[in-house]
């Protein structure tokens, strides 16, 4: 189906010239993307047990992306947990400790969570904490910084998200031992697949437009590593178009969601790692059975805004989210508004 362009219009706005500068954010994060010599002492205390667990913690965006790593670290052998800021500072401060390990990530390194935990954990806890401002509270009060490279952005997280999996994606590598020039070879493949994607971004909104239609619910479901941009999807959305998304396992899902699937539902099934495509498929099939309408986010999804560019499977978080992206801009022009200009929320959550 073509889309009447006159009919639906697309809106640029800034939100869209940062998700278009996501190739030069990647590349300049990759170019400057340093591990401090800090890690070298933590990374140690870690092999050999005076750490016992490793907490990874963010709000937002900064959580969402927290997934992967989180999956690396355990199926590594450490013990590691992922719990939002806010419950950690309120909730869990026994973890304040010499024994714990904290990675706290925050895009500003200004939100009032990341800046209460500085304050609250008063050193007790080794900090790593990554961030896209070199003089923020949590560059400057964590034991360890790694700094990306996004650059100003203006208001929902895309190319601070990308640049933050990055960051984490170099540091997992290195806790875990892997070979680092190894770990950048695959990073490095990120960058031409995210231009090669969004060089076709006008064709994937109207398509994206013409396919979705108005809806009244909407989920994104996947597995494993593509929990991140489940989370984070689901949150774009919700920013960026103000339409109610929500974004969880492909296994929650069946429990209790699937009663919901009518004609005004849509579902986006991303097939993730091979271990459990085969499930994510069959949901795929029986979301549609049910009468729902679905996309299917996969390297070998027909041609068009579902279609994932060939990455390291270490690397496919980071074009995963390019779709959903995508389809905010569509749902955007649908509804006949700017995407990503806030109403009621600062780009820099102060409050808690």
């Amino acid at each position: 189906m073509r889309l009447d362009t006159n009919t639906h219009p697309i809106i640029e706005g800034q939100y869209l010239r940062d998700i278009l500068d996501q190739p030069r954010a990647l590349t300049a994060t990759l170019g400057r993307l340093e591990l401090p010599k800090e890690l070298d002492v933590v990374a140690r205390r870690l092999r050999e047990g005076q750490i016992k667990r490793v907490v990874l913690t963010g709000m937002g965006a900064s959580f969402h992306a927290l997934h992967p790593l989180f999956l690396e670290l355990n199926g590594y052998g450490y013990t590691a947990v992922r719990i939002e800021t806010s419950e950690l500072i309120h909730s869990l401060q026994r973890w304040f400790e010499p024994e714990t390990l904290i990675i706290a990530i925050s895009q500003s390194g200004q939100s009032a969570e990341v800046v209460r935990l500085i304050e609250e954990n008063r050193s007790r806890a080794a900090i790593v904490g990554i961030t896209n401002d070199a003089d923020s509270a949590l560059a400057l009060g964590a034991n360890a910084s790694i700094l990306t490279m996004a650059g100003e952005e203006f208001s929902v997280s895309c190319k601070t998200y990308v640049t933050t999996l990055m960051a984490l994606r170099l540091l997992g590598g290195f806790l875990c031992g892997c070979d680092a020039s190894q770990t950048r070879e695959e990073l490095a493949q990120s960058v031409p697949a995210v231009a090669s994607y969004l060089r076709n971004w006008k064709n994937h909104v109207f398509e994206l437009t013409a396919e979705i239609g108005r809806i009244h619910h909407l989920f994104l479901l996947g597995r494993g590593a593509s929990l991140a941009a489940t989370g984070e999807g689901a949150l774009i959305v919700k920013e960026s178009v103000r339409l109610h998304a929500e974004g969880m396992s492909g296994a929650a899902f069946r429990h209790g969601p699937l009663e919901m699937v009518n004609g005004e539902t849509f579902a986006v099934v991303f097939a993730g790692a091979d271990t459990t495509r085969r499930l994510q498929a069959r949901l795929l099939d029986d979301i549609r059975h049910a009468g729902g309408r679905a996309g299917w986010i996969a390297e070998d999804a027909s041609p068009g805004a579902w279609k994932l560019p060939e990455t390291p499977p270490a690397v496919r978080p980071i074009v995963e989210i390019l779709p959903v992206q995508m389809m905010t801009l569509a749902l955007a022009a649908d509804a006949g508004m700017e995407a990503g200009r806030f109403a009621r929320i600062p780009k820099i959550t102060t409050m808690e």
